[in-house]
């Protein structure tokens, strides 16, 4: 097949069509289906701590520290498999095997079970990287195959894409949950909503392989490389980093742009990635009925809302400057926080839940679209997204990290989530300081 040129209509909606494709892992395992099949599991055993790893840990806890582990591997890999990935021209593979990494490992999620504790948490972690890492190289190719003035809008439709696919798959998950019968799924009707939940990894497994395919083929292969990949290409990774990093010393806007999404990031990630179990814990639900369809319904409003967000923000950026529609969105972000201490009603987390889903795809997609501005003219591009993407990580760990070590000390994860504001409140200050030009 002849190569699409740069900004051409179908390569653009390739790209984008792959947040269709891996968003229900973000959506369905990440966000809704999953923690409340782990917190089932937990309540079905009556103790909310469990003996892992020679120690005693809250369940919560466990799998804040066990997802910084992931994002902690993803972070150390992400740097040297990009300059692979530039100096051999072949990102679209580690795309694919990521991808493949990550859909078959949502698929073992349905043996998740607390006797095998830990093949279980395995397929969770490397679930985590598959996601993560396919997007270091996704997220790589966008100044690739879209022009600056592409790019803001692009980025939106990608995340707009992802979040429509990802409720499609959620709305069909939830009709077997809550009526598995009709799904011919036996058992009590507790047994028959765990087995829903179960088979609900498997369909996003199938689902993030199967619409994949529509931009692993359209995609280019790569960046101009020399296609030969020796054990030079190792230190070559690394060579490219350091050339990278001299690149971001020269460019005050860069660096100090990185500087403010690495510290409000943090935030915004954890907050995304324990957003269900927060509620599923925290909020005074009248039944474990009301707890599954309230949790979903939630993530749902989350997800449409944030369609409508990330429109918004765009237009926004287009309005009032990129750096302005950020520093806006992070002052939102603040007072969520501090509300969220609050809240314990499940009409009140509605409410904070429409909020999330507000500023959450825009933050989301213009961040992405107003660092790939910034980069300088570069064939490289994998290699500064992967400083983008290691930030990102980084402060994931660091979030999470702080997020279960809050959680497990006090037993509350109120007072972690109230402590995430103060990262919002330091990117403000941060963002203010990137020079406009």
């Amino acid at each position: 097949m002849k190569q699409l040129e740069k900004g051409n209509s179908k390569l653009l909606n390739a790209w984008a069509s792959y947040d269709w494709a891996n968003s229900v892992y973000s959506l369905v395992i990440a966000s809704a289906i999953f923690p409340i099949y782990y917190g089932s599991l937990f309540k079905e055993r009556g103790n909310l701590n469990i003996e892992v790893f020679g120690t005693t840990l809250k369940s919560t806890a466990l799998i804040s520290f066990t997802t910084a582990a992931a994002f902690l591997m993803v972070a150390f890999f992400s740097p040297l498999l990009s300059g692979i990935a530039d100096y051999a021209g072949n990102k679209k593979s580690f795309m694919r095997f990521f991808c493949y990494l990550g859909a078959t490992s949502s698929i073992g999620l349905c043996w998740f079970d607390l006797e095998n504790i830990y093949f279980s948490l395995a397929c969770y972690f490397f679930g985590l990287i598959g996601f993560w890492g396919s997007l270091v190289f996704y997220n790589s190719y966008l100044p690739d195959i879209a022009f600056p003035e592409q790019q803001d809008r692009i980025s939106a439709k990608g995340y707009s894409m992802g979040y429509l696919g990802s409720v499609v798959l959620l709305i069909f998950n939830l009709a077997m949950v809550m009526k598995p019968t009709l799904f011919g799924i036996t058992g009590t009707e507790g047994e028959a909503a765990m087995k829903a939940m179960r088979y609900s990894f498997i369909s996003v497994g199938i689902w993030w392989i199967v619409f994949s395919q529509y931009a692993f083929y359209y995609l280019p292969k790569g960046t101009n490389g020399n296609g030969k990949v020796h054990t030079a290409v190792i230190f070559n990774g690394f060579r490219e980093l350091k050339k990278v990093w001299h690149l971001m010393e020269e460019n005050l806007r860069l660096k100090r742009y990185l500087l403010s999404f690495f510290v409000y990031s943090m935030a915004v990630q954890t907050v995304m990635l324990v957003a269900t179990y927060f509620g599923e814990q925290e909020i005074a639900w009248e039944s474990d009925s009301q707890r599954t369809m309230g949790l979903i319904i939630s993530i749902l409003v989350i997800q449409l809302v944030a369609v409508l967000g990330a429109v918004i923000t765009s237009r926004m950026s287009e309005k009032f400057g990129n750096i302005n529609a950020l520093i806006g969105i992070n002052c939102i972000w603040v007072v969520i926080c501090i509300t969220a201490f609050f809240v314990t009603l499940p009409v009140h987390f509605y409410v904070t839940a429409g909020f999330v889903g507000l500023v959450m795809g825009g933050i989301q997609s213009l961040s992405r679209s107003t660092y790939s501005k910034f980069l300088p003219e570069t064939k490289d591009t994998a290699s500064f997204f992967s400083f983008y993407d290691v930030a990102e990580k980084i402060g994931i760990v660091i979030g999470m990290v702080l997020y279960g070590l809050i959680d497990q000390i006090t037993g509350s994860m109120r007072n972690s989530i109230v402590f995430l504001a103060v990262f919002f409140i330091a990117g403000v200050f941060l963002l203010i300081r990137v020079p406009k030009k």
